[in-house]
């Protein structure tokens, strides 16, 4: 099997990730000219393929890699190190593999578990094969490093279980709260923060209660912890938050490369599939990674200036080589790649962009163009011109009668216009819904008040709209102007500017919190680190139930203009604007029907 990941190189949470894999699993079990095989579950074939490609294991002296699920051939004469989530599918995996000393599928087994395994499957596997088990540890790695400034638990279940009204107070919420708080523990202890936690109190507790099991566990972890005494709790700062904080946000249409592209593409598992060779071509995928630089490079600019920069980017190659003459086209591009292997890689990657970038266009322009300028003015209740939007439904209307629209995009520009007005009447409603004709999809819109979002106006419901930045000084497109609510909520972490009543701190003793770097400014002589924000304050922003990558953009922004503190984003998973809507209609439905599963990780 190979690991199709990145190189662990120096790419912020997936080498801090890949590092202490090192010291916690390879080095730990270490021995010279001696060769072993690791085996692994779906979870950690993730992680690592997240964190280190098949040369760094090799590196390691791994030299084959399996899945603990399936038959294997046995190697009695090879020792096997078992990175493994402590579940029962997986421990069953560990303890087939040796059910007795004849018929052992491997010399030795060093056990690893990414989290803390539950008595009851230790004793499970310590009375089947402790004798051929030399090691057993639990690592504390119970996220995937996403990006370098981004984490995701991997429990899109999260969703239904946090919001569903079957789940309130049933022992599988509780059970998923605790799983999570347990999980962010261990991005913690990756990160080597033990930090202050504070909870967005509004608009359901969903934060409040995992803000106190994350600091009871945290406490707790670093009680224990022999390094203790050098986790400073006013290094950094974790801000936890229900989903329903910022609406706007998830079903917005937006125009950044990534968002765009994962909006408006099938773009599964981070794979792009495409003919670079016209209609009639070969099919192709690219993964779109960190390893690939263009794309670290681009994913957060405008579609019009990634337009504008891959041609150039081709160009240039070219030009250099002077492979080409007069105008660019892909078969003098093929010619180029033929005739120069050394450069196939480079050329490759910007086809792959451009491809993405020309498919996101031809989408913009026969649909999306139009929606976005009424989405804009609807999120932000103003026109291009900065002039009040009197009319919501006004302007609305247009998108409802389009034909050429799709059920999803007269949705969510719905959701924009009940957004915009804090609510609607039950008879507007009813009357929306009807005249679209999305009676079978209503609860995508309904639904969303079990988010604590009001969509039927009442007095008991109506909450103050959020106060927003006024960001009119900033350059921006006019079909571009939201800003996530998340960047706001940054940006006033960093300056120390939080309501302390809509963001309360989970213990009775809060930690000072210096994230704008002034004191260590003063203190700059102690470090010699070329960037501060090694070395600085981190802030943590946790999100339950999915973020989207508008969002995840905003923590390199932030951190871009905050030497002195680095933010990282992470949920219980990735969303779509189409993915969420379809886990919006489901959240009401009964457990059964949704499909949960039933093992949760720890």
């Amino acid at each position: 099997m190979a690991l199709a990941g990145a190189a662990a190189g120096e790419r912020g949470l997936q080498s801090m990730v890949w590092h202490r894999l090192k010291s916690s699993v390879f080095d730990d079990c270490r021995k010279e000219e001696e060769w072993k095989i690791i085996l692994l579950d779906d979870f950690t074939t993730k992680l690592l393929s997240l964190c280190c490609k098949m040369t760094d294991l090799l590196a390691e002296g791994i030299t084959v890699v399996e899945n603990v699920y399936k038959n294997r051939e046995p190697v009695p004469h090879m020792k096997a190190i078992y990175l493994i989530t402590p579940t029962k599918k997986s421990i069953d995996g560990l303890i087939n593999d040796f059910m007795s000393k004849s018929s052992s599928k491997y010399k030795a087994a060093y056990v690893y578990f990414t989290d803390y395994c539950p008595d009851n499957l230790f004793n499970k596997m310590k009375s089947s094969c402790s004798k051929a088990i030399r090691r057993c540890k639990e690592i504390n790695i119970s996220f995937f490093p996403y990006e370098s400034q981004v984490f995701t638990l991997d429990v899109p279940d999260a969703f239904y279980c946090c919001y569903s009204p079957t789940l309130e107070k049933t022992s599988d919420k509780d059970a998923m709260m605790e799983t999570v708080a347990q999980q962010i523990v261990t991005l913690c202890a990756t990160l080597k923060a033990n930090p202050g936690v504070r909870y967005r109190s509004k608009p359901l507790d969903n934060a409040s209660k995992l803000g106190q099991l994350v600091e009871e566990k945290l406490e707790n972890y670093y009680k224990n912890d022999e390094e203790s005494q050098i986790k400073d709790k006013n290094n950094s700062l974790l801000l936890i938050i229900d989903r329903g904080f910022d609406p706007v946000s998830t079903v917005l249409h937006e125009l950044t490369f990534q968002a765009m592209a994962y909006d408006l593409l099938p773009i599964e598992n981070d794979t792009y599939k495409y003919k670079a060779d016209g209609p009639s071509g070969k099919e192709r995928e690219a993964i779109l990674e960190e390893e690939d630089e263009l794309w670290v490079k681009i994913r957060h600019k405008h579609i019009a200036d990634v337009l504008e920069e891959i041609p150039k980017l081709l160009k240039e190659v070219s030009t250099k080589r002077k492979a080409t003459e007069g105008k660019l086209s892909l078969s003098n591009l093929a010619h180029l790649m033929k005739k120069m292997p050394h450069f196939r890689k480079q050329i490759t990657k910007q086809v792959v962009h451009l491809n993405i970038a020309e498919d996101c266009m031809s989408k913009f322009k026969s649909n999306i163009e139009k929606l976005c300028k009424t989405e804009q003015d609807l999120a932000l209740g103003t026109d291009v011109e900065g002039q009040k939007v009197k009319d919501s439904m006004r302007v609305l209307l247009p998108v409802l009668l389009n034909k050429n629209h799709d059920k999803y995009d007269k949705i969510r520009a719905i959701l924009l216009y009940i957004f915009s007005t804090n609510g609607t009447t039950q008879e507007n409603l009813d009357k929306l819904i009807q005249n679209v004709q999305i009676e079978s999809d209503s609860d995508m819109i309904k639904n969303w008040q079990y988010l604590g979002v009001p969509i039927i106006f009442s007095s008991a419901t109506q909450q103050r709209k959020q106060s927003r930045k006024d960001r009119s000084s900033e350059e921006t497109f006019q079909l571009s102007r939201w800003t996530p609510v998340i960047k706001d909520v940054m940006e006033d972490a960093i300056e120390n500017k939080l309501d302390s009543k809509e963001w309360p701190y989970c213990s009775r003793c809060p930690p000072a919190w210096n994230g704008s770097g002034v004191v260590s400014v003063r203190q700059k002589t102690k470090t010699n680190q070329p960037d501060d924000r090694k070395s600085g304050s981190k802030l943590i922003i946790f999100i339950i139930g999915g973020i989207t990558y508008s969002e995840m953009r905003c923590a390199y922004e932030v951190s871009q203009a905050c030497k002195s503190c680095e933010v990282i984003i992470g949920s219980t998973h990735i969303l779509t604007p189409k993915r969420l809507l379809d886990d919006i209609k489901k959240v009401n439905k009964p457990k059964d029907i949704v499909c949960i599963k039933d093992e949760t990780r720890l």
